[in-house]
């Protein structure tokens, strides 16, 4: 099979498409058949090793998992041993091990029935992106007549938590460059703001969800309500080390009593894809695919993920 690959940590310069042997499903493992695979920034520093703390999990050296890919639309091939929750056709989503691949292996508790509606590249698009999305607002408590800040929102996670946050009966305001101001109003941002004129505006928020950038503390809690809560769904540019991570350490030691700063480690499981199923099926969200490239155009499209400026979600097509 054909498979996007890398011996060395770096940037898509390193990327090859090879010859791999399609790998055989062990006990309590789902063999798939990749129609297609999304890709977001998680996968960006899995091939770079970043940040370097994440090298004790991934390797020091080198990267122990060769192949990329988390996201993947398919349909089961073979299953392992013990596995009752699916059976070879049926068609899955969800999320894998390598699936920048014709074929793929993943774990049945990663994994749910592909919604009904939705094309193989719009359910590869949905699984990291939605589901840090739903986490990020269900950490933030019911959000049903609050004002929800997204600042990142023309990213994929921010595309979803968008429609998301819609969806519960929020009132949304996104935080976007210029380029991404339409985009966002299509998804149904109540507001707008563009961070090049007023960063981050003069409002007050009862939830922020910080998916983009390294705002320092104090810039957000200057928008955040008296008792409003700031989900860490992700950061970029704070050094090699910790990548912006910095700011979740200690970010409630200090300040106002009453605000609450969490960290969000989203994770891949059949019950959060269930329920984002729900959103997906009724047509109240829908994966907003603006970039697509074929597999032998992996390096193409991590490239462009890694400039940091990508609209929505981009899937790699690996067969019809």
């Amino acid at each position: 099979m054909k498979a996007a690959m890398h011996d060395v940590y770096g940037d898509a310069s390193v990327v090859t498409i090879r010859d791999a042997a399609v790998p055989e499903p062990a006990a309590g493992e789902v063999l798939i058949r990749v129609h297609a695979a999304g890709l977001d920034r998680g996968v960006w520093h899995l091939l770079t090793g970043t940040p370097l703390m994440a090298r004790l999990a991934l390797g020091l050296r080198t990267p122990r998992q060769k192949m990329l890919g988390l996201d993947v639309a398919g349909v089961v091939e073979r299953v392992g041993a013990g596995v009752t929750e699916f059976a070879p056709g049926d068609r899955v989503f969800g999320g894998g091990t390598g699936t920048f691949a014709e074929f793929a292996i993943a774990k049945p508790k990663a994994l749910a029935p592909m919604p009904a509606g939705l094309s193989f590249e719009q359910a590869a698009a949905s699984p990291v992106s939605g589901l840090t999305a739903l986490q990020a607002l269900t950490k933030a408590g019911p959000v049903s007549g609050k004002s929800v800040l997204i600042i990142g929102a023309g990213s994929g996670v921010g595309s979803f938590a968008i429609q998301l946050a819609k969806a519960q009966g929020a009132i949304v305001t996104a935080v976007v460059s210029p380029g991404k101001i339409d985009f966002v109003k299509r998804l149904g941002a109540d507001h707008v703001i563009d961070y090049t004129v007023d960063d981050l505006g003069d409002g007050s928020h009862d939830v922020i969800l910080d998916i983009a950038g390294i705002r320092p503390i104090d810039e957000l809690r200057g928008v955040l309500a008296p008792r409003g809560t700031v989900v860490f769904v992700g950061g970029e540019g704070g050094g090699p080390m910790l990548n912006g991570m910095q700011r979740q350490i200690g970010a409630g030691l200090f300040g106002p009593r009453g605000q609450k700063f969490v960290t969000l480690m989203g994770t891949t499981n059949t019950a959060d894809l269930l329920t984002l199923s729900q959103y997906l099926e009724a047509g109240t969200v829908i994966p907003a695919v603006e970039q697509r490239y074929p597999l032998e155009q992996a390096a193409d499209a991590i490239r462009y993920i890694g400039q940091g400026h990508a609209t929505g979600k981009t899937v790699i097509t690996v067969s019809e």
